[in-house]
């Protein structure tokens, strides 16, 4: 992550508890970090134990996933990122409009059989994924298949699979945030 990207994304990031005085410990890493290391596991399509050791312990990276995918908090980063990115095009926060697509995606054999099916369309045996894309083309397939881990569905939960998309997403929306606004734009 460019410096451009970290000073645009760290005020939309969700404030941990221990630092509102709710309880909790403080992380043990920076959460630059910590963006840093699940940005290069969902672009490079590596697994967990994989992890380079340039980032944190890969356990420590899961376990920051993990909370921020059962709290809700990589679904809230997600949308405060939307909203700063259509603000910045000139748009309302909130998309009015949009356009439903759908997915077929293979499935790696970790995947349980009760949660994956068969597209006799396209022959794909594996799961299908729906997304609601707005005017934007924020969150379209064309751009999460740039990210490797994206190309083929590892995750056992379907939780999983879907906060993948949106780190993936996450991605794609700091870098357009970081880069320098263009010469005709407000």
């Amino acid at each position: 992550m460019t410096d451009a990207e970290w000073a645009a994304v760290r005020p939309l990031l969700p404030v941990p508890a221990w630092f509102q005085g709710r309880g909790g410990r403080p992380e043990g890493y920076c959460h630059r970090q910590l963006l840093d290391a699940i940005r290069y596991l969902v672009a490079g399509g590596i697994s967990w134990r994989a992890m380079p050791a340039d980032f944190p312990d890969w356990g420590r990276v899961y376990a920051f996933f993990r909370r921020w995918r059962e709290h809700g908090l990589i679904a809230e980063f997600h949308d405060r990122l939307r909203g700063t990115v259509r603000e910045r095009e000139g748009r309302e926060a909130e998309p009015t409009a949009g356009v439903i697509d759908a997915q077929s995606v293979r499935a790696a054999a970790t995947v349980p059989a009760a949660s994956r099916g068969y597209d006799g369309g396209k022959k794909v045996p594996g799961r299908k994924r729906h997304i609601v894309t707005d005017t934007l083309g924020l969150l379209t397939f064309a751009w999460l298949m740039n990210s490797r881990r994206l190309a083929r569905d590892y995750e056992t939960l379907p939780a999983t699979s879907e906060a993948m998309i949106r780190w993936s997403m996450v991605t794609r929306m700091s870098r357009r945030l970081g880069r320098p606004r263009s010469a005709g734009r407000h």
